[in-house]
């Protein structure tokens, strides 16, 4: 069988960079040269030689860029990731907690969380968010929902909430730290996709700032750095010695300098220029609202939609085509190969793009001109997809307790009463209908089937779930 070649990876960006597709995705710089000035190239990179500093051990000029990250977002200390959010997560719930401790994390965390619960040997308590009927969206994580979960969970060390999502929810992370720290917890915020949070009054506080005890940021996500870039920033109750400790345990001891060279960039930008670039972006998010206000069948995420205690961020343009006769899925593919736009995600009933600080007026316009343009040839006479989430199913082991069974495959419809010795996500939005430990019943089978007729996709951990699920012999 022949094998397809392949140009040199360089060469595949470069030609890609020359069709100047617009970036509706991350990472944050969106390859805006005109704002980030100069590039990194191969000269750049070395290790940690003479004059350098060492990230696992900052004292020089790295430790120079971390308090500068940790003045800029209000925070104790602030702790650079070159392994991403995932490694921040990771390294976040190692230093809040010892193995067998009792945890309080809303279900729709990052899977990086629920690998955390494996790794560390703990026993989560859930808080499912609400969830829009017409999109499958999550609302927000309520303070009263973390404090019924409390009642179900007195001894928990930590309480773990994603804000703000994939699709822009947030939630109230000053109630929910007032109600963890009422109850000896810390709140430890999986704030990746709002590394731009705190730096203008139209999105509000960051989470550190918010009262979060640990937050967990993705600057390449919405900010002027290269994919792979985070921060872990430490406020509150949280030891900052351990949370040191885990992350040297969780990332690279050989880290890229290219990355944590455009931590700085990012980091100077805020700090010299943040104030216009942040007024710019702004105006520019005003001017696209405007634009689209006259849209007839597509339409904007509303947050007054979503159960009362949710919050939007509107710098995350979340489409939804529910009730349209094309899908999220079908308006990307649109967007993609008739505007040369990439959307973020997409899902049966939506799309999302994200927009950032280093877009263009250009860039902005052409989304607002598409959107225009797609939806005078849209129908609004289909009918609204219907998503009744399925409870959480009935957990009898611990997740880390059955890592080790091989077990059996038996189709998803034939699990009725067996225990799932793996996950199922479905994707969007990324919330486990099972895990590891839990029983499947007829509520998940059904949850299952919707999902798949809706258009979304299930994953297993290990990729594709292809109509079968590992279980307990």
């Amino acid at each position: 069988m022949d094998k397809k070649k392949y140009r040199p990876l360089l060469e595949e960006l470069n030609a890609y960079a020359a069709e100047r597709v617009v970036p509706m995705h991350m990472p944050g710089h969106k390859r805006n040269t005109d704002l980030l000035g100069g590039g990194l190239p191969y000269g750049m990179d070395i290790t940690e030689i003479d004059g350098f500093d060492n990230l696992q051990n900052p004292e020089g000029v790295i430790k120079a860029v971390e308090e500068r990250a940790a003045s800029l977002y209000g925070a104790r200390r602030a702790f650079i990731s070159v392994n991403g959010s995932t490694g921040g997560i990771l390294a976040a719930v190692r230093a809040c907690t010892r193995p067998g401790d009792r945890i309080i994390m809303a279900r729709n965390c990052h899977k990086s969380v629920y690998n955390a619960v494996e790794i560390n040997l703990l026993s989560p308590a859930y808080v499912t968010p609400e969830r829009d009927g017409a999109t499958g969206i999550c609302a927000a994580v309520t303070a009263e929902q973390v404090e019924a979960a409390f009642a179900a969970a007195p001894e928990a060390k930590i309480v773990i909430v994603t804000s703000p999502s994939y699709e822009g929810v947030t939630c109230d992370v000053a109630a929910i730290a007032a109600v963890a720290h009422s109850h000896g917890a810390l709140l430890v915020a999986d704030s990746a996709h709002g590394a731009h949070l705190g730096f203008s009054p139209r999105f509000g506080p960051s989470a550190i700032a918010a009262g979060a005890d640990i937050a967990v940021v993705s600057l390449h996500k919405t900010m002027p750095a290269l994919t792979q870039t985070a921060l872990v920033l430490t406020g509150g109750a949280a030891d900052d010695g351990a949370v040191k400790a885990a992350l040297n345990v969780f990332q690279t001891s050989s880290p890229s300098y290219i990355l944590m060279a455009s931590v700085d960039e990012c980091l100077r930008i805020v700090r010299d220029r943040g104030s216009k670039v942040f007024d710019d972006f702004s105006r520019r998010l005003d001017g696209f609202y405007s634009a689209v206000t006259g849209l007839e069948h597509l339409k904007i995420l509303d947050v007054s939609r979503l159960p009362s205690g949710t919050g939007y961020d509107d710098s995350r343009v979340t489409v939804i085509t529910a009730g349209t006769d094309i899908s999220g899925y079908e308006l990307s593919d649109i967007l993609r190969g008739e505007y040369r736009i990439e959307l973020e995600m997409a899902a049966p009933g939506y799309a999302v793009a994200i927009t950032s600080a280093a877009d263009t007026d250009e860039n902005i316009a052409r989304l607002a001109d598409a959107l225009r343009s797609v939806d005078k040839r849209l129908s609004g006479t289909a009918a609204e997809l219907s998503f009744s989430p399925a409870p959480v199913p009935k957990k009898a082991e611990e997740p880390w307790r059955v890592r080790d069974e091989r077990g059996e495959t038996v189709p998803v419809e034939k699990a009725a009463g067996r225990m799932s010795l793996g996950y199922v996500w479905a994707y969007p939005p990324g919330v486990p209908l099972i895990v590891p430990g839990e029983t499947a019943d007829e509520e998940f089978i059904r949850a299952c089937e919707e999902t798949e007729s809706g258009g979304g996709r299930l994953l297993s951990e290990n990729g594709p779930l292809n109509g079968d699920i590992r279980v307990r012999a």
